[in-house]
């Protein structure tokens, strides 16, 4: 899971590994919420820094336009968008590169625990820091 080409290898692998810990206990079929609840014990357990549900600004041409609430922020560096559906489509991996760039970060996580086996992708703002 840790490829050091990747910014943040060494932590999205962590915070991977509790999320396949957690998929492994729970397995699929209960609502986003209690895979979210679930995963900040396994992060807090593997003392892993993070905020959960935190109220972001979204921006547009520098300016607030309104707020959206990343699932957990970690590390100051990470966003993690969790989803429990049967597949991740398009539509998901499109809204967790349109928070980054709203967000300004650079490196995200998008986590499925809704599949038979646990679905993640990492995310890569091509636009921070250009």
């Amino acid at each position: 899971m840790v490829n050091e080409r990747y910014k943040y290898s060494a932590l999205t692998g962590h915070i991977i590994g509790c999320a396949m810990e957690v998929h492994r206990r729970l397995g699929n079929g209960f609502q986003e919420v209690i895979y979210q609840r679930a995963l900040a014990i396994e992060l807090t357990e593997a003392s892993i820094a993070f905020k959960r549900e935190l109220e972001m600004p979204i921006f547009y041409r520098e300016q607030p336009i309104g707020s959206r609430r990343v699932d957990f922020f970690i590390d100051d560096c990470v966003s993690v968008e969790l989803k429990a559906v049967s597949q991740l489509e398009d539509v998901h991996l499109a809204q967790a590169i349109n928070y980054l760039e709203a967000y300004s970060l650079e490196v995200g996580l998008l986590i499925n625990f809704g599949a038979r086996s646990l679905q993640y992708k990492r995310v890569v703002n091509r636009k921070a820091n250009r």
